[in-house]
């Protein structure tokens, strides 16, 4: 199932945005994989947000905020297209949360790490791609 983290300095994001971020993100996450919009599948997506202290991020030029975002998918879950749309929608809801504009998207990167097979457990067993998509087309038919 995905994960995804937004690592950024403590006060980088929004009041409001660092209410929503995370389920925000979980969302986009899913939408981008082709998951249903079900209990089920919202609950596995796990969303973190880690906040570092003052002082603890900068860049060889100056400290204003940088954005993070690690996103750990099965491998196979996203196509190209999906990446990129993936990536594209990550940025944007990150910026909002920060009450950045499109302008300032160089302050925000996505790294997607691709889970190979074999490599991904839950509940005690080792979790198979094909059987995550069989799971999500059953939940397909029932929605």
């Amino acid at each position: 199932m995905p994960m995804i983290r937004l690592t950024a300095p403590t006060g980088a994001l929004t009041a409001q945005g660092r209410t929503t971020i995370q389920r925000d993100l979980a969302a986009v996450l899913l939408r981008w994989e082709g998951a249903p919009d079900t209990a089920f599948f919202r609950t596995q997506a796990w969303s973190y947000l880690v906040e570092l202290p003052e002082g603890a991020q900068a860049t060889a030029e100056d400290a204003a905020p940088r954005y993070l975002v690690d996103v750990t998918v099965p491998q196979g879950a996203l196509s190209e297209r999906r990446k990129a749309g993936l990536v594209e929608d990550v940025t944007r809801t990150v910026l909002g949360a920060a009450g950045l504009t499109s302008a300032e998207a160089l302050r925000v990167w996505v790294l997607v790490h691709e889970q190979p097979e074999g490599t991904w457990g839950a509940g005690g067993s080792v979790v198979r791609y094909a059987d995550l998509v069989a799971l999500a087309k059953e939940q397909w038919a029932d929605a």
